[in-house]
């Protein structure tokens, strides 16, 4: 069936909006951050899909109309399988429905062997990705939303008058329902890696450079809390705090996701591949002289430099493994990038798919990204299942959408929290490269940390920077 579109009341904050389906089954927010990000552009919103897909370990459980089965194959594969049996022609704009949610770091051993080293106490699935048929997509520059559907799931035409009517009513309400249960923290945050932990494992990390094994490797440490309550509150908290244009939220069965990352991992937009890798932080300061220092120094630091075009020759190698020979490109090397928190360094590379290849083919073969494992990337995740305590989770995984047209946009899952059996923890990590200085290394994973850190002060933490 052709497309049904209904135009919607534009708001500037889209969170009122998705305020409407937040505690709906596997309500997913991919967030621009908008009023306050000034690089946002869409805001797109799902609930309710008509087939899920969840990958614990070895198997994937597949629910749809017909009841519940567990395959073996390989997730990236089972996937693209399920959306082509629904493939559109290209839609107009980003998303007109398809799949919506993560991929987790640990995914990865699902295409490489990995040594079991670290412990595994996130007992979450490694992928979790639902397929829906209608979306909620908002144009910050066009100031116009839509509701959106192809109409994929029989039961939409059915729903669609009271869709419409959902997203139509007063926009003037708030974000967060009265009855809410306010989130709290009823632990002090604490972290896996203090300083003499973090010391021994950069120390271990510089004697494997030294020694010819790798040429970086991204060591991160992670924090944790008791908490209790609404996380959509929290949610609401952290995008007032730390506004970034790949951010999201999700509610999925068991866990929820707040995530406020400020990096693009692979974006497919008829047949176009970008990816944005971050490589190179300093501090935000109050001070205006200062934080334009310290914008100034990163962007002339010859280390950071360095360390940033590292990782754009892997991911120029990631991406050509399906891009068309000769298509790809560095285009923009070492933009300064300023978020509320920090100052980034990004590029861009981009190519053009080949024939043949899909999104689902781009995102499997550049998994993880390079930008937070390292280079060459299996020894370097080899190296860091030896030297983090903990197993990452969805931390350095991907969140996004591959939509039905087969277009995609993924953010890297940095600046994340995932809140789950009572507990929420988020990580923050950097690359270590021959020059790296130790303790500055420790500093920037606390600057990284900063707005979740700052979101849980705002709940009773008083954990902050130990260094």
């Amino acid at each position: 069936m052709s497309l049904l579109k209904y135009a919607l009341r534009y708001t500037p904050d889209s969170a009122r909006l998705f305020a409407r389906i937040a505690h709906k089954p596997w309500a997913i927010f991919l967030d621009s951050g908008q009023p306050k990000s000034q690089y946002g552009h869409y805001d797109v919103m799902v609930a309710e899909p008509f087939i899920t897909l969840a990958t614990q370990d070895t198997h994937t459980e597949i629910r749809d109309e017909s009841g519940t089965r567990i395959v073996s194959d390989d997730p990236f594969l089972l996937l693209k399988e399920t959306l082509a049996a629904y493939a559109t022609s290209p839609c107009e704009l980003p998303f007109c429905g398809g799949a919506i949610g993560y991929f987790g770091y640990d995914l990865a051993r699902q295409l490489e062997h990995l040594p079991a080293l670290a412990q595994d106490a996130e007992h979450i699935p490694q992928m979790m990705v639902g397929i829906y048929d209608w979306a909620v997509l908002v144009d910050h520059r066009a100031k116009r939303a839509w509701l959106l559907s192809h109409g994929k799931n029989p039961q939409t035409q059915q729903q669609w008058p009271a869709l419409c009517a959902l997203f139509d009513s007063d926009l003037s309400e708030p974000a967060l329902a009265q009855d809410a249960i306010p989130f709290r923290l009823i632990s002090e945050v604490s972290s896996n890696m203090d300083l003499p932990t973090y010391a021994a494992a950069f120390d271990k990390i510089k004697r494997y450079i030294q020694e010819g094994d790798c040429y970086q490797v991204n060591l991160a440490q992670r924090f944790s809390a008791q908490a209790a309550g609404d996380a959509w509150a929290a949610y609401l908290a952290l995008r007032d705090i730390s506004p970034a244009p790949f951010s999201a939220y999700m509610s999925l069965p068991g866990l929820q996701i707040l995530s406020a990352s400020p990096e693009r991992f692979i974006q497919v937009k008829d047949a176009h591949v970008e990816t944005r890798p971050i490589k190179g932080t300093r501090p935000r300061s109050d001070d205006a002289q200062q934080d334009a220092a310290f914008a100034e120094e990163l962007q002339h630091s010859l280390k950071d430099r360095a360390e940033n075009l590292m990782i754009v020759d892997l991911l120029r190698n990631d991406i050509g493994k399906s891009c068309a020979v000769g298509s790809v490109q560095a285009k923009r090397l070492f933009a300064l990038e300023s978020f509320a928190n920090v100052h980034h360094l990004v590029s861009t590379v981009t190519g053009t798919l080949a024939s043949g290849k899909t999104a689902l083919d781009m995102l499997r073969g550049c998994f993880p990204g390079g930008s937070i494992t390292g280079a060459p990337k299996l020894r370097a995740m080899q190296i860091i299942e030896e030297l983090e305590p903990h197993r990452r989770g969805l931390y350095c995984g991907a969140i996004g959408y591959i939509g039905f047209d087969g277009n995609m946009d993924t953010n890297i899952a940095i600046r994340t929290a995932m809140y789950a059996n009572g507990e929420i923890r988020f990580w923050a990590g950097g690359g270590i490269v021959a020059d790296s200085e130790m303790h500055k290394e420790y500093r920037e994973t606390w600057d990284k940390a900063s707005s979740m850190l700052a979101l849980m002060r705002r709940y009773g933490s008083r954990l902050d920077a130990k260094v």
